[in-house]
């Protein structure tokens, strides 16, 4: 069967040259769907199951890294983008596809070659995460911070964006990682989470939990004096161990 390609551009002008490249590069290729923005580029995956995506990284929300995150595991990916030499430094080291706009026809028929080696493996999710953890849209340099995760949601992979996580909490096993309205499961402990999370954004406020305080809705005392975290949208209440009680000093 012809593959199916799903392209997502927020630039007319883009989308109809890359149109016209991959159909007389690839003629076989069927493009099945094509969106101005990330929004539709998801709800066109979902109409269409492409086996092809390709994203432009800066379009209006959600950009092409979050849908890539939404998709990854489902089709093979191919990532558009502006030259950004620290996002193509990060793409050649985890050998993802991407293209450099404007898309010159000799590199877009390397893509193509390696495109149809690939598509006899299922897509490759942990070379996505590796990509999603390297690149920055600020144009600053790559940062050593964990900015995905991959966990097991409903028990299918996914891989879930850092700023989506409410907390996370140690079980026997596991470590929960609670977003709002779902929550997925991770092998990592939490102290090597800790190592890796941004100390400004999250902290431990018990041996087995770290919270986003930028998702923190309230920080009250209960009748016994402990502080207790509402977290937004989200039902359950988290204590503070006394050890930790200095972050809240001003309660």
């Amino acid at each position: 069967m012809a593959p199916k390609a799903l392209l997502a551009d927020d630039e007319r002008l883009m989308r109809e040259q890359l149109r016209g490249r991959l159909a007389a590069a690839w003629p076989e290729l069927q493009l099945v769907a094509e969106a101005r923005n990330g929004a539709e580029a998801l709800s066109l995956f979902e109409q269409h199951s492409p086996d092809l995506a390709f994203l432009d990284i800066r379009m209006p929300a959600p950009n092409g890294l979050e849908v890539a995150a939404k998709i990854a595991g489902r089709c093979h990916i191919v990532f558009v983008t502006a030259y950004e030499a620290h996002a193509v430094e990060a793409f050649e080291r985890g050998a993802v596809d991407y293209l450099l706009k404007p898309v010159d026809p000799e590199r877009l028929a390397l893509t193509i070659q390696r495109l149809k080696q690939r598509m006899q493996s299922p897509p490759d999710l942990d070379r996505i995460a590796s990509i999603l953890s390297a690149i920055q849209l600020d144009g600053g340099k790559p940062g050593n911070r964990l900015r995905w995760i991959q966990a097991t949601v409903s028990n299918q992979l996914r891989i879930i964006a850092i700023d989506e996580v409410l907390f996370f909490q140690a079980t026997d096993k596991y470590t929960r990682v609670v977003m709002q309205g779902a929550e997925a499961l991770i092998r990592k402990p939490l102290k090597e989470l800790l190592d890796e999370l941004d100390p400004g954004q999250f902290w431990q406020i018990h041996r087995a939990t770290i919270i986003n305080v930028r998702a923190v809705a309230n920080v009250a005392r209960d009748i016994q004096g402990r502080l207790i975290v509402s977290m937004k949208d989200c039902p359950e209440r988290l204590e503070v161990s006394r050890g930790y009680t200095h972050l809240f000093k001003s309660l």
